[in-house]
């Protein structure tokens, strides 16, 4: 039995025979998945994208294959992982002009009831409408 190591879990199924040279192409992997030319923990299995994880045996082509985790890499990952989340630091919590002011009625609102925006219009609807084409004052 030949060890296959992954540095993360689950990694799927077709994803292992393509990277380790089983397979010529993904796709190639995912037809002799679909075949039923794989075989998982000793059963026949179609699912492309069945789950793999660490302790699962895979036999393709009469070689049988163990998944080990690759400790050293898994390891990397996980100390790139702190290291980014203790360098990144999250913004302050800044409420916005509605919820500072929710529940407190217009008055506590700044700008409250002042009118503003085109031609005194305070914002309650669509603007005046001008009349249109030639006024004819002569009744």
């Amino acid at each position: 039995m030949r060890n296959v190591s992954i540095n993360r879990q689950p990694v799927e199924l077709y994803k292992i025979l393509k990277f380790e040279g089983l397979c010529e192409s993904g796709g190639e992997a995912k037809a002799a998945v679909e075949q039923g030319l794989v075989k998982v923990n000793g059963e026949v299995e179609t699912r492309k994208r069945k789950q793999i994880v660490v302790g699962d045996t895979i036999e393709f082509s009469g070689e049988q294959f163990g998944i080990v985790l690759d400790e050293a890499a898994g390891a990397d990952k996980a100390a790139a992982a702190a290291a980014k989340s203790a360098a990144v630091k999250k913004p302050a919590f800044k409420p916005t002009i509605a919820k500072t002011f929710a529940g407190k009625g217009p008055a506590a609102k700044p700008n409250a009831g002042k009118n503003y925006g085109p031609k005194g219009h305070a914002g309650k609807g669509p603007a005046p409408r001008k009349p249109r084409g030639r006024v004819n004052s002569e009744g």
